[in-house]
């Protein structure tokens, strides 16, 4: 349907809303059921117009960008959903960085690629990660020791309200591990509709993490880690073949990889909460001396895949159709079923590692219910 949505200079646009589209095909995990009303908005306009409409019309918004990190219910969406299509990539040159400026709407690992191909550093970490650009600052999107939050510069957003454009500066993303402003305090406040990203030219990779570093030197030789493009590509190339092993990487030939990716983020402990774990680790009977723990800044990192799969779920584990992947004990994989299949297996999971562990994990995707 064509509807005639006046503007604030009087003038009038049209905008295309579509009814009753089924989701599932948005998403990587192919779940969910039918959105009531449905709208593909390729310009920051498109965007104030939908909302504009929603607000004429008692509706109840969810913002839809890549899919990667969102899982519908099965009933659908009962309001407007608003797929932010908003393109575009541009460089400009700042003295020794470079600044990448790309609408929300642009695929993630295609702007990656571009910006390893110039040889520009700081995101080459985060290859493969599915998704849109406008989902990084929210999740502050990371892998293998890099996040988002530490080159972006600038995110542009509308407030959902009002309409009116803002812009942030890094600081003002309030940027934690996998969070955000836009994910907590701000949560359903703002559509981000660009993100500017300083990245370093003819910058070294840098790498923080051991497998990932050690994979290079197999591979490539020490070289690889020196300051140029051919090890940007090189560490690319490398970081692609380590999700893929994991089925991390979208692939139709994959069924591992119809998923959310990881669902549940690695707890972070104080150093006493830590302790505790540890000591009903070692009074459980287990002969492990040390539970597996990454210290940093003064707190320690779970691998929560190390805590489901030593509370009895182990990669492959399946039941009514959804599963854990074969390849990586935080993805939930869809086999056919239903987001409440789906849901169900991840409580039990949750359950488990909390009457193990006395931990309770934290899901990453976002349920839209």
């Amino acid at each position: 349907m064509i509807f005639a949505i006046a503007l604030s200079d009087g003038s009038c646009a049209r905008m295309h809303i579509e009814k009753h589209i089924p989701l599932a095909s948005f998403t990587t995990i192919k779940l969910g059921g039918i959105a009531e009303q449905f709208c593909a908005c390729a310009s920051v306009e498109d965007i104030q117009e939908a909302l504009g409409y929603a607000r004429e019309h008692a509706l109840a918004v969810h913002v839809l960008s890549g899919g990667s990190n969102t899982v519908f219910s099965d009933s659908g969406f009962r309001g407007l959903v608003i797929k932010v299509d908003l393109k575009g990539i541009s460089f400009t040159q700042d003295g020794a960085d470079v600044l990448v400026a790309a609408g929300a709407g642009e695929s993630w690992d295609v702007l990656v690629a571009q910006c390893v191909a110039r040889g520009l550093a700081g995101i080459e970490c985060l290859s493969g990660i599915p998704g849109s650009v406008g989902a990084t600052p929210v999740q502050n999107v990371g892998a293998y020791g890099q996040e988002v939050g530490s080159v972006v510069e600038r995110v542009d957003a509308i407030e959902r309200a009002s309409g009116t454009a803002v812009s942030f500066t890094s600081a003002q993303c309030l940027f934690g591990y996998r969070t955000s402003r836009f994910k907590t305090t701000d949560r359903d406040r703002y559509i981000i509709t660009d993100v500017t990203y300083r990245l370093r030219a003819d910058g070294a990779p840098a790498i923080a993490y051991p497998q990932l570093q050690k994979a290079i030197e197999e591979r490539f030789g020490s070289a690889a880690l020196e300051a140029g493009k051919d090890s940007l590509k090189s560490v690319r190339e490398v970081v692609l073949d380590l999700r893929r092993s994991k089925s991390m990487v979208v692939d139709p030939q994959d069924l591992n990889s119809v998923s959310s990716g990881s669902f549940f983020t690695n707890p972070i402990l104080s150093p006493q909460e830590f302790a505790r774990v540890q000591a009903t680790w070692k009074d459980s009977g287990n002969d492990l001396a040390e539970i597996p723990a990454y210290r940093e800044a003064g707190s320690i990192k779970i691998p929560a895949a190390w805590l489901v799969e030593q509370s009895g779920f182990e990669k492959g584990y399946t039941e009514r159709n959804v599963g854990i992947s074969e390849h990586h004990a935080l993805a939930l994989v869809n086999r056919g079923g239903t987001t409440s299949d789906l849901l169900a297996l991840a409580a039990k999971i949750e359950q488990a590692v909390f009457e193990q562990f006395g931990i309770r994990l934290a899901r990453e995707p976002n349920i839209i219910e």
